[in-house]
């Protein structure tokens, strides 16, 4: 059943090996297991996880590893969407209902909820006309691999997808700073070369404020490790962003 997802995966994975960024490249798909079964064969990433090795190094060298992350992420984000993808408002808002009501459905309340929701709705104009491009679909710490030239490679894109570039930081916004403050900013800093647009923090912090309510939903299937761990990290996030009075967090200067 999972034959022509894994397809697409496999296809759009030889794609971004073109853009020759150190990732696993796709050798081979195909049916195996007597026709029960999907496999993918990849290369081998030779490294440690970062998520396991970012705080080994000083402040300094972890903001420059991020420096590299956001580099490569404007690479993957090179890859345009077909022309006859959805428009991403409509996907957006059908995404933001669904998520607000399996909250309000879940039994779990995280403090101060009403400020993330109030502030998606009186946002939601900034979906309007967003570009749309490849998506990793969960570019953070624990899926870059460090090589043992400090050399960056990433995996995990089964979770690919096409949507506003800026959606693709809000994964980097939980995980990767509650690893590292100084790689956050790197990868910001890296992805714009500096230049940072006006408008990037108040979109990033729509899919955020969206997202760190549904996330406890995501996580109640995992038990009630996943769902304290998200619950913490959704208390991260609003002194970040103070309730979301703030659209860039108070980490980032």
């Amino acid at each position: 059943e999972y034959l022509a997802r894994k397809e697409k995966e496999f296809n759009i994975m030889e794609d971004v090996y073109k853009l020759e960024i150190n990732m696993s490249k796709p050798i081979d798909f195909g049916i195996c297991n007597n026709g029960q079964s999907v496999y993918i064969l990849l290369s081998w990433i030779e490294g440690k996880d970062l998520d396991e090795e970012i705080t080994s190094f000083s402040d300094e060298e972890q903001y420059n590893i991020g420096i590299k992350a956001g580099k490569i992420l404007k690479k993957l984000h090179s890859i345009s969407a077909p022309t006859e993808q959805e428009d991403w408002e409509q996907r957006m808002l059908k995404k933001f209902n669904y998520h607000l009501n399996e909250y309000k459905k879940c039994g779990i309340e995280i403090k101060n909820d009403n400020k993330a929701i109030k502030y998606v709705q009186e946002n939601l104009h900034l979906l309007k006309n967003r570009p749309q491009t490849f998506h990793h679909g969960d570019f953070h710490v624990g899926n870059l691999i460090l090589t043992s030239k400090n050399s960056l490679g990433v995996i995990d894109f089964n979770r690919w997808d096409y949507g506003d570039p800026y959606e693709d930081f809000y994964k980097m916004m939980f995980f990767s700073r509650d690893a590292s403050i100084s790689f956050a900013r790197g990868q910001i800093d890296g992805y714009f070369n500096g230049e940072i647009p006006k408008n990037f923090f108040e979109i990033l912090a729509l899919y955020v404020a969206d997202v760190i309510l549904y996330s406890v939903v995501w996580a109640i299937s995992y038990g009630e490790e996943e769902v304290n761990t998200m619950l913490r990290l959704a208390d991260m996030i609003f002194s970040d962003f103070d309730n979301f009075n703030l659209v860039v967090p108070k980490w980032f200067k």
